[in-house]
């Protein structure tokens, strides 16, 4: 491959991916060879290469591809040998050290030109593409109203939820909007792990006054995932900081995680008690409506994709039925099934789904057991299992014991009398009193509706 053709994928990915995301992760490239269908690019050092091979290895890969190449997969490499100057130079590349801010003047008044090392924003996670229902419509509502910028009503914006119910998208979502609507806004997006990263490498290099003004100085702060500093001391110390001087500036901060703070384990305390005066939102798990809503959306987009391809009554409603993991599993089958149809030449139907999607379906019939949810809610309240199915009946038994009730009665198919068997040998009234004692105090009682979804997602993960 010739230097002009590999500067046009250049070009190309300059137009995809916009220029703080090109100078950061792309300039630095080098392709260094290209032969039997691989690729094989230098980069300065192993965190950028395994950071561009997941975030921009497909456009690559595509781009190489259309310019004629054939190319079937992409090898990052560090130069066994590099002098030290260029090694420094490229390194700076791939991680640009935080810098002290230049003043400009912008729309007449100051604003900092800040060259902000956040993650990339996903072109596909806006507002317009983010399906709305009842599971998660609380939180679509808070994020639009953060995106709209102005005064800050709630500071943070938490976002909790298992894997695949929408935190990241609109995440993204809020990023580009504030973009739109506030140009000169300096909004920083990335990782807990990112951030981890920056904050090792400024003391690694004696910059860490720079990352404290650089960090300090946003006007909007969005950390994804933020479990994973859980057990970091020293990031957790620069975190906490940092959250204080971003409030008492009246900066917004959004943050998300997979679990309640007060959840997330070895996390800090002042830290679950800052995260939690803000806005603390959970994502519940999708449910029917949600998901067919969600099918549609992307059937839709596939349909113009795969012109012609007819998709056949009751497959999507077959799909959203079967499919309850997660959104990225539900997507991902939709994906499959579309592709497969258009390579064979073939009418969506149910059989051919059914053919087509075999091992996910058959992963999303797995069977919830009586003995696995004792086990999970006994080992959440911290007690025994010999408690959890004994006589005894002192409150911090018992209610354990209702809570693991009235998840079998709604995660398995088993009957009344079949549970009070495996509780001991309980009768099927004292499981109906159970249920139903736990479905009144649920309705009045946060903490436990909290403990309930969250069991309801370590069980069925």
């Amino acid at each position: 491959m010739t230097n002009d053709s590999w500067g046009r994928v250049r070009d190309e990915l300059f137009k995809a991916v916009g220029k703080n995301n090109y100078v950061t992760w792309i300039e630095p490239l080098r392709l260094a060879d290209l032969a039997g269908g691989i690729a094989r690019i230098e980069v300065p050092n192993s965190f950028m290469g395994d950071w561009v091979s997941r975030n921009f290895g497909d456009q690559i890969r595509s781009l190489l591809n259309k310019s004629g190449e054939e190319v079937d997969r992409l090898e990052f490499h560090v130069p066994a040998t590099r002098p030290v100057q260029a090694a420094r130079a490229a390194e700076a590349a791939a991680a640009p050290a935080p810098k002290k801010p230049t003043r400009t003047v912008m729309n007449g008044r100051g604003s900092e030109d800040v060259d902000l090392p956040g993650a990339p924003l996903d072109g596909r996670f806006t507002f317009d593409s983010f399906v709305v229902g009842k599971p998660n419509e609380l939180a679509h509502a808070a994020a639009r109203r953060v995106a709209e910028g102005g005064p800050v009503t709630f500071n943070p914006l938490f976002l909790y939820g298992g894997v695949g119910l929408g935190k990241t998208h609109l995440m993204h979502a809020i990023a580009h909007e504030l973009q739109l609507r506030q140009p000169e806004a300096r909004v920083l997006y990335l990782s807990a792990e990112q951030f981890m990263y920056r904050f090792v490498q400024a003391l690694r290099e004696k910059q860490i006054m720079d990352f404290k003004e650089l960090f300090r100085s946003v006007d909007v702060l969005m950390v994804d995932d933020v479990q994973f500093i859980a057990g970091k001391d020293s990031t957790q110390e620069e975190f906490f900081h940092t959250f204080n001087a971003l409030v008492d500036q009246h900066k917004q901060i959004v943050i998300s995680a997979d679990r309640a703070p007060g959840e997330i384990k070895d996390l800090e305390e002042r830290i679950k008690s800052r995260l939690q005066c803000g806005l603390v939102v959970d994502l519940h798990p999708t449910d029917y409506e949600l998901r067919l809503g969600i099918l549609q959306t992307k059937a839709e987009g596939y349909r113009q994709q795969y012109a012609g391809l007819q998709l056949a009554p009751g497959v999507l409603e077959f799909l959203a039925h079967r499919i309850t993991t997660n959104v990225r599993v539900l997507e991902g089958a939709l994906t499959r099934l579309f592709a497969f149809a258009s390579l064979v030449g073939r009418e969506i139907t149910l059989d051919l789904a059914q053919d087509c999607l075999a091992d996910i379906l058959r992963h999303s019939d797995r069977r919830v057991t009586i003995e696995e949810i004792q086990r999970k809610v006994a080992e959440h309240y911290n007690i025994r299992l010999s408690d959890m199915i004994g006589p005894k009946r002192v409150r911090t038994i018992a209610r354990p014991r209702q809570i693991a009730m009235h998840l079998c009665k709604h995660m398995t198919t088993r009957s009344l009398p079949e549970i009070g068997r495996r509780f001991g040998g309980r009768d099927h009234t004292t499981i109906m009193h159970g249920i139903r004692k736990i479905d009144e105090l649920r309705a009045s009682d946060n903490q436990l509706a909290e403990d309930l979804e969250l069991l309801r997602r370590l069980i069925s993960a």
